[in-house]
Formats: C-alpha cells, structure tokens, sequence
C-alpha cells in the first residue's frame, strides 16, 4: 500500500479523502468534501475549493517546462493553481500553475490545461482537449474529445468546439525569428460553434452565433450569424434563427 504524503503547511478540509499514494505540497490548501484518487500530486501552494473530485494519476499545479528554444518569452512568477468548488477533474490530467477554473468545471480524463488559463463555470473540457498557455474560456463552452486551442486564444461564454478541431497561432509555421513578433491566437465569439475537425487559422474570428462546417478550413474572419463550410471556409448560408442562442 503506498502512503500518501502531505506536507505540514497544508490545509485539508473536513471530509476530505486521499487515495494511496497522494502528494499534497507545501502551503495547498483543500476545502471540504473533496475526493482524490490514487497517487494525484497536487503543487506548491494550489487552492482547491470544496466537494472537488481528481481521478488518478493526476497533476494538479504543475509548473512549466521551458526549452531554450520555445517560441514563448519566458513567464513571470506563476500565481498558483486555482479550482473552484465541485469541480470534476478526470484521470491523468494535467493542471499547470497559473490556471484557474471557475466552479462546477469538468476536466475529462487526459486533458491538459496549460499556465495563464481561465476557464469559466459550467464548462466542459473534454477527453484529451489541450489548451495551450495565456488562453481564456468562457462559461457553459463545451470542448469536445482532443480539440486543440492554440496558445493566446479567446472563447467567449457557450463557445462549442467538436472532436478534433485545430487552430493555430503562427502564420510562419516555425521557420524565421520574424514570426515571434506576430504569435496571435483565435478568437471565437458568444455561441460560436466550430465543427467536427475543423482548422482555424492564426488569428482568426468566429463571429457570435457564427458556425463553421465539419472539415473547414478557416482562413478569413468568420461574420456573425453566418455559417461557412469548405476549404477554404466561405459563405453558405445564415444560421437558422431557432438555432441561435438567444432561443435555447
């Protein structure tokens, strides 16, 4: 049996259970009711709010790697990781220092949630969903199976993002130091849908409401309320009015 270790400066809530094995580090602070799994590590100085469930095998507070040749200038010191109360964080996860999710967030097994995160309540990221660093997401988004949001992007509230959607940040594709001067991420607006293995590229707008077909490829800015299908994605046809947002 693997004994869990946690260290003297941490503060765990009433109720609280650690599975075989755990970590807690110096100065973590768990609320009431939480449930670890097995052999879960949970960083320096991680806030946890109460009735928060982690699965196995899952790093909470990580602090980043940083290779010499990383396109990103180096961070600032992190703030620490911050998980609000009921949240649901699945199995071989990673959280890294600096990222903070709102309440009632679920976290599906084998996600990676990246430094300078927020991620608003009621949303869900899905199994194997990266989001890359200095992103923000909305509340009530869904992100589906191993979508990939690519660092300095913003998803408004009720963004939808299906299985294997792409976007990315660098229109020089890794080559010329020029390309560090111009990292820009996507943009997705309130209620912005992007189909099934859909492709954004670097800075790019989804408009509010707006969607992009299953299999598009996004190489213009994408106005409200249309949808565009394609590659490259263009105009199809507006978005019926009973399935916009302000009808749900």
């Amino acid at each position: 049996m693997a004994i869990s270790f946690v260290d003297p400066t941490a503060s765990i809530g009433d109720g609280t259970v650690l599975g075989h094995g755990c970590v807690i580090e110096a100065g973590v602070t768990i609320g009431r009711g939480c449930r670890l799994g097995h052999h879960v590590v949970v960083g320096a100085d991680t806030e946890i709010g109460n009735e928060v469930l982690v699965g196995d095998h899952t790093s909470l507070g990580k602090t980043p790697m940083r290779s010499p040749n990383s396109a990103p200038r180096p961070e600032s010191p992190l703030p620490p990781l911050k998980v609000g109360s009921q949240c649901l964080i699945g199995t071989h996860v990673v959280l890294y220092r600096g990222c903070s999710l709102a309440r009632c967030v679920m976290v599906a097994d084998l996600a990676t949630v990246r430094e300078n995160v927020t991620v608003g309540m009621r949303t869900i990221v899905g199994r194997g969903v990266a989001i890359e660093n200095s992103c923000s997401v909305g509340a009530w988004c869904k992100l589906e199976t191993n979508a990939y949001i690519t660092a300095y992007s913003s998803l408004e509230d009720h963004v939808f993002v299906a299985p294997g959607v792409l976007t990315s940040n660098d229109n020089f594709v890794g080559r010329t130091r020029e390309r560090f001067r111009h990292f820009r991420g996507v943009i997705a607006r309130c209620g912005a849908r992007l189909g099934v293995g859909a492709v954004i590229l670097p800075g790019k707008e989804i408009g509010e409401d707006a969607l992009v077909a299953g299999g598009s490829v996004v190489t213009k800015d994408v106005p409200e309320r249309q949808i565009w299908a394609r590659n490259p994605a263009r105009y199809f046809r507006e978005v019926p009015k009973a399935q916009r947002l302000e009808n749900q």
